[in-house]
């Protein structure tokens, strides 16, 4: 993840590294004293795709992340009830089964995320509907086509304008004005 130019004199806090489970797997000790090293100099560090690797929870004891990055997978998955219950049909009943599962491991790694002191990413947000059940469950930040496809860095600025002028309001008056992450 670039959160912007990160010159010579800047904060290290600047940068956030984000990795996969794939990384760590590779030769853990000497990734682990890497990425020990860069956090004590302020780099930010994210573990990208959790939940679909071999042993996340493992890594949330040995590393310190600032953020764990909930995998598309889940919020794809994430979907309402359908109208006509009554009428629902094995496929839809599946449907709704696997929606249900998705939003309980969508809440569990926001929970997870909220009692370990780490900020939580949904990726692949791309409708209304996700975004309000991720925003219920608690997450902090969002990344998908719903907020906006892909821009170029200096059309940043004017996305993160117009998202706080039409992000609905939520609980206690405020608006979900959520983190932009590029």
């Amino acid at each position: 993840m670039f959160k912007g130019p990160v010159r010579q004199g800047q904060s290290a806090r600047r940068l956030e590294l984000e990795i996969t489970e794939t990384v760590l797997l590779q030769d853990t000790e000497a990734v682990m004293m890497m990425l020990h090293s860069l956090h004590h100099l302020g780099v930010r560090v994210s573990m990208d795709d959790f939940g679909t690797g071999y042993s996340s929870l493992n890594y949330l004891l040995r590393f310190p992340f600032d953020k764990i990055k909930i995998d598309r997978s889940f919020i794809s998955e994430l979907r309402g009830a359908p109208d006509d219950a009554a009428g629902a049909t094995a496929a839809s009943e599946t449907l709704l089964a696997s929606a249900r599962n998705a939003a309980i491991i969508v809440r569990t790694i926001i929970w997870l995320g909220n009692n370990l002191g780490i900020e939580t990413i949904a990726e692949g947000v791309e409708t209304a509907e996700q975004f309000a059940q991720i925003r219920r469950k608690g997450c902090t930040e969002v990344q998908g086509y719903f907020l906006s496809r892909p821009r170029p860095a200096d059309e940043v600025e004017a996305l993160r304008q117009r998202l706080d002028i039409t992000m609905p309001v939520i609980a206690g008056g405020r608006r979900a004005s959520p983190q932009l992450v590029a």
